[in-house]
């Protein structure tokens, strides 16, 4: 292997004086720094601080204790300095975490990449379990799990692998690996790049690698035209009966989110308590999204303040709408599109009616500004997605502005 650049590498010898044994001797500790980036670790010595040789690191005199002591220090260090050599020489690089987990004879495949990897997945099911992240982004962190469990299997034929060798090389051909075993569509590719750059992230802050290797690997989400639903194709829904009971609720849920704005999962969330009376007077949601914890404050129109009343009293807790799992709202909203009749060129699913609403308001007027404070984004950018995606805002922009040149047709046409 090629080696790189020597490390800024460093072994200091001192004592723990915050925590005296019974006798007054102090621990000796070892600190090693590689690269600014510092590790301790204990050298199960000790020593009475008096004869401590603070500039030097080392017991002062030649008593038989002075001497013992010293040779083990003596002794730590040599093998400390063998094994970054080592390391450097085989490895390519050395951090002060690997150096001490080399020291302790712990081997690096103790934090292999499905190691922390399966860790990470442990941790976010935790904050799921309180309600802190979303089921959704778990369901998606044990996909890539499998996934590269099952790469590292096909291409090296092996249960798991050290995190060196998570190389950019790897990450291109997982990368070919979802494309073409998996048949992963470029953004689902994206998507299913992100729980990987996590965990590679983690192994650099626990200094297991030196550097990230995504930094030399690049991929970003196309953007796709998103499904929505014109103004005309709400009003049919909102006077549509649909032909099964069962439907009536996902239609009113559908069109509840056209007039907020609220995906699935912030519906489902809603309590009697985000609905409260504002500054102006009105009712507005006050609620903070689950994807992104942002802030998503929404007058409330007649129409969702109708359906609100529609099913008051009718969950047995706080919740406001007893709101049926995604793939069943899916499922019947795809059979309401269908019984009116409604042609899209995508896939009409639940999420299209937030798209809706964005395209809807934008259309007939609400600034760019206060449609992204009431979606939730974190940035603007994200809100003006829906502006490119409609042509009827530049039309009744058109229509407003078109009088303000009537007369100089007029005079243009009588010239001609």
């Amino acid at each position: 292997m090629e080696q790189t650049k020597k490390s800024t590498f460093k072994l200091l010898f001192y004592l723990k004086k915050n925590e005296l044994k019974k006798n007054g001797n102090a621990p000796i500790m070892a600190r090693i720094t590689i690269d600014g980036i510092a590790k301790t670790l204990g050298t199960k010595l000790e020593i009475n601080p008096k004869n401590w040789d603070l500039k030097y690191g080392r017991v002062e005199g030649k008593s038989a204790i002075a001497l013992s002591v010293n040779q083990k220090l003596d002794n730590i260090r040599g093998r400390i300095d063998t094994l970054y050599e080592d390391m450097l020489k085989h490895e390519g690089f050395v951090t002060a975490q690997k150096l001490k987990l080399a020291f302790f004879g712990v081997g690096v495949m103790e934090d292999s990449l499905l190691k922390v990897f399966k860790k990470n997945n442990e941790d976010f099911g935790k904050m799921v379990a309180k309600g802190e992240r979303a089921d959704s982004t778990y369901y998606k962190y044990k996909i890539v799990y499998n996934h590269v469990e099952e790469f590292i299997k096909s291409r090296y034929h092996r249960d798991d692998m050290a995190f060196r060798e998570l190389t950019c090389d790897f990450i291109r051909e997982f990368d070919f690996f979802l494309r073409i075993d998996k048949e992963c569509s470029h953004n689902t590719v994206w998507v299913y790049t992100m729980p990987l750059y996590r965990v590679a992230e983690i192994a650099v802050k626990s200094g297991l690698i030196r550097k990230n290797p995504f930094e030399d690997y690049e991929i970003s989400m196309k953007e796709n035209d998103r499904s929505y639903l014109l103004k005309e194709h709400v009003e049919f829904l909102l006077m549509h009966t649909p032909s099964k009971q069962t439907y009536e609720l996902v239609k009113d849920l559908f069109v509840f989110s056209c007039f907020t704005g609220l995906s699935y999962i912030d519906i489902k969330n809603l309590k009697i308590s985000n609905i409260q009376s504002f500054f102006d007077g009105h009712e507005w949601i006050i609620s903070r999204r689950q994807k992104s914890d942002v802030a998503s404050n929404v007058r409330l129109m007649e129409i969702p303040k109708r359906i609100i009343e529609k099913y008051k009293g009718v969950t047995r807790n706080e919740a406001l709408f007893p709101v049926p799992t995604n793939k069943i709202c899916n499922s019947h909203i795809d059979k309401l599109i269908k019984e009116l009749e409604i042609v899209t060129e995508q896939k009409v699913t639940f999420h299209t009616a937030r798209h809706t609403f964005g395209t809807m308001f934008l259309t007939e007027g609400v600034p760019l500004e206060s449609l992204s404070k009431m979606m939730g984004h974190k940035n603007i950018s994200t809100t003006q997605i829906y502006a490119k995606i409609t042509s009827q805002k530049i039309s009744k922009d058109m229509d407003l502005v078109a009088p303000k040149f009537q007369a100089m047709e007029e005079a243009f046409l009588a010239v001609i």
